[in-house]
């Protein structure tokens, strides 16, 4: 169960009523990896294996969908076991994680073991130079603001409730690929991110929208997946923008009301 009925008292208009509202459910979710603990998530208990797909793949453990043997969700216990193949090698000890950083909340997001693990695979993956391969990428303005309302037609919860984010990915005509929701924005993008591993599509000629802030945490998951192009409703922070400029994405805030902030590499977008 991730939302409930509350009884609330509503004042507007100076007038008091008392009715019921929908509230979401935040549960921490013990993610397991070839029986070793190692990570627990604060989150919207939906589309589990899909978070669980997408946060292995942006810390660098999986590559692919194709990496993992077996996934195995116990929601009695608030748990995702996951099976890695005998081909990777996997050593918990080796992410040097401590018992605080190993809990992944809704508001701050991924801690800085986790960020340092992260980066280190962008060395191993040379995502500077695939990234730059994908600089001649263009795409108009237009298509942008169709993809964010049509992102908003896709978050139920959102309309419902007012208390999540979401994230989506689109191809580059508009097309939408996946769209997500949770409490946490990190989570909403790690589960869009899994949906795209899980049905064996591509990142090649994607961008991703959000409506969270655009901090460093939501730019590494983009860089992970080499997704040139991020667009958030919401304010880029410095630390996202950053790592945008250093990456090579094209990082655009507060993208609403035909208009549009593009704080780094703005070549991609056309009027």
């Amino acid at each position: 169960m991730f939302k409930r009925p509350v009884n609330i008292s509503r004042i507007k208009k100076n007038q008091k009523s008392e009715l019921q509202d929908i509230v979401l459910i935040e549960s921490p979710i013990d993610i397991y990896v070839n029986s070793e603990a190692l990570v627990t998530i604060i989150c919207l208990p939906h589309d589990l294996k899909e978070l669980s797909v997408g946060f292995l793949f942006s810390i660098g453990i999986i590559n692919s969908i194709n990496d993992i043997k077996d996934i195995n969700i116990d929601m009695l216990e608030s748990a995702i076991h996951i099976t890695l193949i005998d081909d990777i090698d996997f050593n918990i000890k080796s992410l040097e994680i401590n018992p605080v950083s190993r809990v992944v909340d809704t508001t701050c997001g991924i801690s800085s073991p986790w960020r340092n693990i992260i980066k280190k695979t962008f060395e191993e993956d040379n995502v500077k130079e695939a990234l730059k391969e994908r600089n001649s990428v263009r795409i108009k303005t237009k298509i942008i603001f169709e993809a964010l309302k049509n992102m908003q037609l896709n978050t139920p919860l959102y309309r419902e409730t007012g208390g999540c984010h979401s994230a989506a990915i689109f191809d580059f005509t508009g097309k939408l690929l996946s769209v997500k929701e949770d409490i946490g924005r990190h989570n909403a993008i790690d589960k869009v991110i899994g949906d795209i591993l899980i049905r064996k599509l591509t990142f090649e000629n994607v961008f991703l929208t959000t409506s969270g802030r655009l901090t460093g945490d939501t730019v590494l998951k983009a860089v992970r997946a080499k997704i040139p192009i991020v667009v958030s409703f919401s304010a880029a922070i410095e630390s996202g923008i950053r790592l945008a400029f250093g990456y090579g994405i094209t990082l655009i805030g507060f993208a609403r009301g035909g208009r549009m902030n593009i704080y780094t590499h703005p070549d991609r977008i056309l009027l």
